[in-house]
């Protein structure tokens, strides 16, 4: 708007400084990923998965990750995957790798 209709306040930003100026960056670090190895057991709609981890661990709800999408990177019952879990709900995770299964000769 132009001065003088009712506005007459007018802005100029010179600098800008991060909200976040002199904290340390471990600080603002996010909680680890805990990283496991596991067997998809279910295959469930909209690329969930139930997941049964290693050393009888339990059963997860993982769906996923973008990049195994974006690459249409197929995932199958009984194939090994590795998950990443988050530390606040031990429960729920994202599938990050599916690993090789040598091929059948015979």
């Amino acid at each position: 708007m132009p001065p003088g209709n009712g506005c007459d306040i007018v802005v100029r930003v010179t600098h800008f400084i991060p909200c976040c100026a002199g904290v340390r960056e471990d600080v603002l670090a996010k909680a680890e990923k805990i990283e496991a190895e596991g067997t998809v057991i279910e295959a469930l709609p909209n690329t969930m998965f139930k997941v049964k981890l290693e050393d009888d661990g339990p059963e997860v709800l993982a769906y996923l990750a973008g990049r195994m999408k974006k690459y249409y990177i197929k995932v199958l019952l009984g194939d090994q995957v590795r998950v990443e879990l988050s530390p606040y709900d031990l429960t729920r995770g994202r599938i990050t790798y599916r690993h090789r299964v040598p091929p059948r000769t015979g």
